[in-house]
């Protein structure tokens, strides 16, 4: 099933997308206007849903639709550093045997099609393709063995990173939380329609039509499992929660010969197969043209 949302009658609904079309789950009785919720109904919620939107004559062009991000208020966004082997050497760092761990915040992210704004103290921005897990079921110190049954669903994340405040110091908080300069979307797919632990999926990622990143989900240091396990033991992990698992190489400072940074203008995509294409545009934050005005 997919989920996504989107605007609907002048707010935000959720719906699923029947192949090029898009149902609202208003117009199924007793389903959740709320994506979480649904994942957290399990199997069964799942299979009901996807019942009454098959059979509903309800059904909208996706085409036209203004898509959303797919949960509006993450609980909690955790990110995974350096784990693509690949990604870790071409920044010259070892190979992690513990994951590194950083947390996004919600301001610092976008929905689909929504512009990524390059702030106007930097022009370091860079781009970062990465597969996104949104936790269904609580999950507290669950082992690598029951972790993939405490997720709901698979999304898409770009960890838009401002290079020179990521290293202005040994955490990288401040570098990867800019307003809008990430982004996740545009679905929500859940575990039946892809293989166990989103692997091994193509991941790629393009600027303006050009391949930048190309590689595997298969060849991540800590899987998607042990990334659960690893993080469960630690924090409790909840409905609607969003794991970004890490990137691989071909991101934008280590290119040779020259870097590549995201410009306004520019347009990024990221793909994974099977879940499809995250794009977003790129623009210059007014907020510091407002400052520099004031």
């Amino acid at each position: 099933m997919r989920l996504l949302r989107f605007e609907h009658g002048g707010r935000a609904a959720t719906g699923i997308r029947i192949g090029d079309h898009v149902v609202p789950v208003s117009a199924l009785p007793g389903v959740p206007d709320d994506p979480v919720a649904i994942l957290e109904g399990g199997a069964a919620m799942r299979a009901r849903v996807l019942a009454g939107a098959e059979a509903s004559s309800a059904r909208r062009p996706l085409a036209g639709a203004k898509l959303l991000m797919p949960i509006a208020r993450p609980g909690k966004v955790i990110c995974i550093g350096l784990n693509y082997a690949l990604h870790a050497k071409e920044g010259n760092n070892p190979i992690p045997e513990y994951p590194a761990v950083f947390l996004r915040v919600q301001s610092s992210l976008v929905g689909p099609d929504a512009p990524m704004l390059r702030p106007g103290c930097s022009t370091k921005l860079d781009y970062e393709a990465e597969l996104a897990v949104v936790i269904g079921r609580r999950a507290r110190c669950v082992s690598e063995a029951q972790a993939l049954d405490h997720v709901g669903a698979y999304s898409l994340f770009n960890d838009g990173s401002v290079r020179d405040y990521q290293r202005k110091s040994t955490q990288w908080t401040m570098g990867k939380n800019f307003d809008a300069t990430g982004a996740f979307g545009p679905e929500l797919v859940t575990p039946d329609e892809l293989p166990p632990g989103a692997a091994p999926l193509r991941i790629m990622a393009r600027v303006d039509g050009q391949t930048v990143q190309d590689s595997t989900t298969g060849d991540m240091i800590f899987p998607v499992a042990r990334c659960i396990a690893i993080l469960s033991e630690v924090m409790t992990l909840e409905p609607g929660d969003v794991i970004a698992t890490g990137t691989p190489s071909g991101v934008g400072y280590a290119r040779k010969p020259e870097p590549l940074f995201l410009k306004p203008g520019m347009t990024v995509e990221i793909e994974v197969e099977g879940i499809g294409v995250l794009r977003n545009s790129v623009a210059d934050d007014p907020a510091f043209a407002r400052e520099i005005s004031a």
